[in-house]
């Protein structure tokens, strides 16, 4: 690595190397937040599953008490 920085700046292209590192930076922090993303979308899904099924349930239940009626 400080091959690589000397080869810069003996050239002058410190802009290059400041440019460079700004990129490689930003693209770990896209990368970081599109998994954080689709871990929450994950999350997300899995929670709607679970009150999905809770609904399923709690309906059956509902309509086997109200089903018996007390007419």
């Amino acid at each position: 690595m400080s091959d690589l920085i000397r080869i810069f700046t003996e050239r002058g292209d410190l802009a290059h190397l400041a440019l460079l590192l700004w990129a490689s930076a930003a693209s770990a922090a896209a990368w970081l937040l599109l998994r954080e993303l689709a871990a929450a979308s994950k999350r997300f899904d899995d929670f709607v599953h679970a009150v999905e099924l809770f609904n399923r349930r709690a309906g059956r239940r509902t309509r086997t008490v109200d089903d018996r009626g007390d007419d």
